[in-house]
């Protein structure tokens, strides 16, 4: 009778790691589609989509030089939308989030032929609407081949 209680408590308990597991995809995938979407505002030329991924109090590193809030962000980053052709675009190969609201993204930038100019990493905390937003972004070019 022991053994059959055992036994059905690691069956139960093992049940219940599964949909733990499934939920911490899940929230990996919200937060690569985030990423993506993200990228998208670049490509779609859409700079008001672009603000709306990017937390209040972010920190872009911009090269040793750092932007602090959305506004100094969203200052600097309007040149990049001036043109009508994006002058780079990115994808996440990773995206990974911890059990604290937080999440890191990273993955390649790409010239407009397609090469590999550098790499982004992003850290991305859930806010109060439940979205994923910005809140420190890098970068650092890659070596030429």
């Amino acid at each position: 009778m022991l053994l059959r209680a055992c036994v059905l408590g690691v069956v139960l308990l093992g049940g219940c790691a599964a949909p733990v597991a499934n939920r911490s995809m899940f929230a990996s995938n919200r937060l690569a589609n985030a990423e993506t979407a993200f990228a998208a505002t670049m490509q779609d030329r859409d700079f008001a989509a672009f603000a709306t991924h990017i937390a209040d109090d972010a920190v872009f590193i911009n090269g040793g030089q750092p932007l602090r809030g959305k506004e100094a962000i969203l200052d600097h980053w309007k040149a990049f939308f001036s043109d009508a052709s994006a002058p780079f675009s990115w994808s996440p190969q990773i995206a990974e989030i911890g059990g604290n609201g937080l999440g890191y993204t990273e993955g390649p930038v790409l010239d407009p032929a397609g090469k590999v100019i550098a790499r982004f990493a992003t850290t991305w905390q859930i806010q109060a609407d439940g979205e994923w937003r910005v809140v420190f972004d890098n970068g650092h070019d890659v070596c030429p081949e």
